[in-house]
């Protein structure tokens, strides 16, 4: 088999693409791989606790590597960073690095190109599946998952910590994917059957979030630079049980 590490956010997408290379049994998953804002302690992006990660990866039964990335973090410090650790999972003879993407061809473009620095390959098993079937197919698998952030310019705060179900498939506006696969909102996924037993939890608080704007790097081109606008998430936080 070939020795893989797999890039783990705790959403929906990583779950059901893990779920398919466990069927296929082409890649031995070395370990669960995910980045941590070392401030608050969460999930890059999705604002879910590490205690509910680590509680993932136990139940899922493989070992979990992390990255601290800082709040604030520049696309060059960010490549510096992981392709440290790229070429820490390269001595462990690791040749294969595999993402939950859909159909973003950039971002595709742009891990097959960081990880060619380190000789390392990109592997997509979900890549252009439809979204709308890929979502059912999820649900139907009996995998279980809870928004837990929203773009508050694509969705409204209703739509935050809400079972992803098929009534929720149907309620969201036809300029959003089902897969949120354009960042539309991000999830921690609780139950399925990668999972020994469900994580229990409860829902806590929700709270808005605005960013600043900056500048930023394309992923396609590191020379050239596009404007970002101030954006603002709904999130809902989880917390743990015991």
């Amino acid at each position: 088999m070939k020795k893989s590490i797999f890039n783990w956010s705790g959403g929906k997408d990583s779950a059901f693409a893990l779920y398919k290379c466990l069927q296929n049994n082409e890649h031995e998953i070395v370990s669960l791989f995910t980045s941590i804002n070392y401030e608050t302690k969460r999930i890059s992006m999705h604002g879910v606790r590490s205690e509910l990660l680590n509680k993932q990866a136990e139940l899922i039964d493989l070992p979990l590597v992390t990255i601290s990335l800082p709040k604030e973090t520049s696309m060059e410090v960010y490549n510096k960073i992981m392709q440290t650790q790229m070429n820490n999972f390269k001595l462990q003879n690791i040749e294969y690095s595999i993402f939950g993407d859909i159909f973003l061809q950039d971002l595709r473009e742009y891990r097959e190109k960081q990880l060619s620095k380190v000789g390392m390959k990109a592997v997509f098993p979900l890549w252009q599946r439809n979204t709308t079937e890929l979502i059912n197919e999820f649900i139907d698998a009996g995998f279980k998952t809870i928004v837990t952030a929203v773009d508050a310019s694509k969705l409204g705060k209703e739509f935050v910590g809400r079972v992803i179900d098929k009534q929720f498939i149907d309620d969201l506006p036809d300029n959003v994917d089902p897969c949120g696969e354009n960042g539309e909102f991000h999830t921690f996924v609780y139950d399925g059957p990668i999972f020994k037993k469900p994580i229990n939890f409860t829902k806590g608080e929700i709270i808005y979030k605005e960013y600043k704007a900056g500048t930023c790097k394309e992923f396609k081109d590191e020379d050239n630079k596009v404007e970002i606008k101030n954006f603002g998430f709904w999130f809902c936080d989880l917390i743990p049980e015991k």
